[in-house]
């Protein structure tokens, strides 16, 4: 099976270039974020408390999350229930991003990450795809863009939803989540020795997605 490991900080594009990228070579698209946000969703309506390691531990034991495809979309499964669109929410992401750090959370939807790879051939990208979920990729790509583009970009999606959107107040929040996905102790986030580098701050979507593909191209 072929795959594209996408890696890099929140907001920089990784989904709907990865997302283009899986459509273009007919591959299966797998947003890794979406299962941690699907879990953070579930340790909220649990009201688990997130900086208890134990707690969330054993919460996300009977947190039963899948993935399929409907129509060629990636739906995220909790428990039964569709909930893509209930996971993209500031707070799920904040919330995402402290679950991320606890062990045995990431111990089981990494399985289940590299099952999906195992299957079929895939475009999937999170923070720690080309380290640790598939470090044979043949393609591994560390996608960034400053935390200033990152920030306008999220804003823009806020405002296109109706929902308010305090940029500075964004780009903190990105600035803080980059500095726990690096230092965090289990899977930080970090570039792989063989993934290409590529900034997409001063590039359109379509840019950045024909940048993967070719860069895909030139490795098979």
């Amino acid at each position: 099976m072929a795959a594209i490991a996408i890696d890099g900080p929140a907001g920089a594009g990784k989904s709907t270039v990865a997302r283009r990228a899986a459509s273009a070579l007919h591959f299966i698209y797998v947003d890794t974020g979406a299962m941690y946000r699907a879990m953070a969703l579930f340790m909220l309506r649990e009201g688990v408390n997130i900086s208890d390691e134990a707690a969330v531990a054993d919460a996300a034991e009977r947190a039963q999350i899948s993935i399929r495809h409907e129509n060629g979309e990636q739906v995220v499964i909790l428990n039964g229930e569709n909930v893509n669109g209930l996971i993209r929410t500031e707070e799920v992401s904040q919330t995402a991003s402290a679950v991320s750090t606890v062990g045995r959370v990431r111990a089981r939807l990494v399985a289940l990450q590299q099952e999906l790879a195992r299957q079929t051939d895939v475009v999937m990208d999170g923070r720690d795809i080309g380290t640790v979920v598939l470090p044979d990729a043949e393609c591994k790509i560390f996608l960034t863009a400053s935390s200033a583009v990152r920030a306008h970009r999220r804003s823009l999606e806020l405002k296109a939803r109706g929902e308010a959107a305090d940029e500075e107040q964004i780009r903190q929040d990105i600035e803080e989540r980059d500095e726990r996905d690096r230092t965090r102790e289990i899977s930080p986030l970090r570039q792989a020795e063989d993934a290409v580098l590529l900034d997409t701050s001063d590039m359109t979507i379509d840019e950045a997605s024909e940048a993967v593909l070719a860069l895909y191209r030139d490795r098979t």
